[in-house]
Order: structure tokens, then sequence, then C-alpha cells
């Protein structure tokens, strides 16, 4: 190497020593959050979780991920941090990943740890609170009636630790509440979609002339969503109506108990499933009709996903359904009731003004009030408001 080539390569690794330094004081000018959530499978928590990490503001916010569960490619791994639970919340490598958990946010400068849903707060609150992290905030995402009373319990004294716990829908702040919470501890932020949800996009299942489409689109790893009602609905439906498809949208342990389920009421090739689906938005293009039978919903992300696409809903009256189904957007029924589900899939069969009217309203409705921009407003606004309350300071 000659003498200029040398001092041209000291020249760029000054510059790139100065570039780096520069990097890092900008990430030290920054917010740092820690976000936690179980795994990156495709559920209605993990799907805020990416949305939440996604649309932060870098500009205010430096960003850390983590997950307990290292399973599920709904969110690019790269540089998603990994806290096993070694098959117990109480065994010693669980003990070890909340120790890793509090060095590893206070290398970071994290200013804000916030876990989302069940284990994540089981984990992050007490590794945030010893490392004496500022602002520490948990969610609850469910009703949390799916629990066992022991869990429940358990769930609720852990808040107690916290500054705030986000909720996801008005009727589990009022439990929350209810068991003994500070009402100002509780904030509502409810679930939000990107602009891509909203968009007109192709239909993943090409339309047939005369026939109709009803899905339902849900994992296949609880009985709660009880895809066997929708599936006992869809064959009563079917006996009355011979222009009708079902279609099922997810995976899980349920499945081919469900696929059986299917075979036995003699739907054969009048209902489709899908398996686990990234283009939701195309499936729902697809669909003339949305139907949720769970016996347990907090903000239910399926029927958001179908209001944004214009797709009029039938869901059951149960937790925060009744937030988002009204008379102007779609049909609520009891939980549990074949027969009144089977009615209300017919009358919107059956009635195509009703179904573009209620189609409509739900798009609107879903866009005014469940956007990501206005989910990260939210969260931002809140975290600010946290910082200022505890007089946080950047100590960089």
């Amino acid at each position: 190497m000659t003498s200029g080539e040398r001092t041209q390569v000291q020249m760029l690794a000054q510059q790139s020593r100065g570039d780096s330094q520069s990097a890092d004081a900008e990430v030290a000018s920054r917010v740092g959050i820690f976000l936690l959530v179980n795994s990156l499978e495709t559920g209605g928590s993990e799907r805020q979780f990416a949305e939440l990490a996604r649309c932060l503001d870098r500009a205010f916010f430096a960003v850390h991920l983590g997950c307990l569960l290292n399973r599920g490619t709904f969110l690019d791994a790269q540089g998603m941090q990994h806290f096993g639970l070694g098959g117990s919340l109480y065994r010693w490598q669980s003990m070890k990943s909340r120790y890793r958990m509090a060095r590893y946010m206070r290398n970071a400068n994290v200013a804000i740890a916030h876990a989302i849903d069940f284990y994540a707060n089981l984990m992050l609150i007490p590794a945030a609170r010893l490392a004496r992290i500022p602002v520490v905030i948990g969610s609850q995402r469910q009703l949390g009636d799916l629990l066992t009373p022991w869990k429940y319990r358990v769930q609720r004294q852990m808040f107690r630790w916290c500054d705030c716990v986000v909720s996801n829908s008005r009727v589990v702040r009022d439990r929350l509440v209810g068991d003994g919470l500070p009402e100002k501890k509780v904030v509502v932020i409810p679930n939000g979609l990107p602009q891509e949800a909203f968009a007109k996009t192709s239909p993943a299942m090409p339309r047939t002339p005369g026939l109709l489409r009803v899905g339902m689109i849900a994992r296949m790893n609880s009985r709660a969503k009880n895809h066997a009602v929708f599936l006992a609905a869809a064959a009563r439906v079917l006996a009355l109506l011979d222009n009708v498809e079902f279609v099922l949208v997810g995976d899980g342990p349920l499945r081919s108990e469900l696929e059986a389920t299917a075979d036995r009421l003699g739907l054969g090739g009048r209902v489709k499933f899908l398996g686990d689906r990234r283009d939701i938005t195309a499936v729902l293009a697809s669909l003339d009709i949305s139907v949720l039978p769970s016996i347990s919903e907090s903000l239910s992300n399926a029927i958001l996903e179908s209001m944004a696409a214009g797709i009029p809903v039938v869901a059951t009256r149960v937790g925060g359904n009744a937030e988002l189904v009204t008379e102007r957007t779609g049909l609520l029924v009891a939980p549990n009731d074949i027969e009144e589900l089977t009615h209300g899939i017919r009358r919107l069969l059956c009635d195509p003004i009703l179904r573009q009217q209620f189609g409509g309203e739900a798009h609107l409705v879903a866009q005014s009030n469940f956007t990501s921009e206005r989910m990260r407003q939210r969260h931002e606004e809140l975290y600010r408001e946290l910082l200022e309350r505890k007089r946080w300071k950047r100590t960089n």
C-alpha cells in the first residue's frame, strides 16, 4: 500500500468513526423504548405489536423489540431480542431471562418499557422495575375471562407495579377498574390498521357470478373462537340456500378436528380451509360477509379488518364487539346461538342493499377511528405524558 493510499484509508476510517459517533449521538438523543411480546405469530396482539413497532416516530424514539417465544414470522425478526421462558414463568430460566432483560434495558438506555399481553406483562414489569426503568406500562388486550382465576389475580397484582395499563377496549378498562385498578391508571387505545387495509384490492379468490361467500378469520388454537358454531351455522344456511360458499382463514392445532367436523356435517366442497394467510385484504375482497362467533373478544382485529374492507359483519354480542358492530355496520347475535347466527347470515345473504349499506358505513367508521396513525398518536401522547409526569430527563 502506498503512502497516499494509507492516508486515504486513514481518512476514511476517521470519517467512519465520526459517522459512527454521530449515529451514536443521534440514538442517545432519542427516547429509548422497549416493546415485549409473547411471540411473532399472526394473532391480534402480535399484529398490533408489529404495527406499533413499525409506526413509532424514529426521530423521537429509539425502538427496541423483544419476544418470549422465538417462533412465528409475522414480523421480521432482525434485531429482535429473545428472552426465553424455559417452560415456566417461575423456574430458573425465566428468572435468568428477567435479569438479562433488565441488563439489556439498562445498557440500551431504555426510558419506557411496554409489555404486550399476559406473559409479557409477567416477565417485563418486574424486570423493568429491577432495572429502574422510569416508565413501565402493562397491557390487557383480552377480557381476562379466558384466564384462570389465579392467572387473572397474578396479572392484576402485577399491574399495581405499572405506571399505566393500556387496554384496547372500553369493556376491558371497565373490568380492570371494577376489579380495583385506579381509573386514571387505565388508558384505552384502540387497535389501528395500516392504510393498505382500507385500499381496494383484487380478490384472492376469483369472483363467480351468483356465488356468495361467507368467511371467518381466526387462528385455530382456541375453542373460544367457536369455529364449530360457524360450521354448524354454515350447514343450516346451505340447507336453505345453494349459492353460498364458506371460507375459514387461519391455522392451528384445531384445524384437523374442524376439517373432520366439516366432513361430518356434509359440507364437502362448500367450505374451504385457506390456512394462515398474509393477504387478508385480498381474502376479504373475495367475501360478501365476515363472521366472528367467538365467546370472548376485547377488540377484534378480524372485525376491524372486515370493516376496513367494507365487508358487513355478523358477530357475537360479547366483550368489545359492540364497540365496533352497531345497527349501522352489522349484526350482533347471542353467543353459542346457532339458530340466531344462521338467521343473521341468511338475512344478509338475501339482502344485497343491506350488505352494501353496512359495508359502506363500516368502512367509514374504521377509517375515522381505527387507523395506525391514530393509534401511533395516542401511544406517543401517552409516552410523553408519562415521561413528563416522572420528570424524566435524558442523562446522555
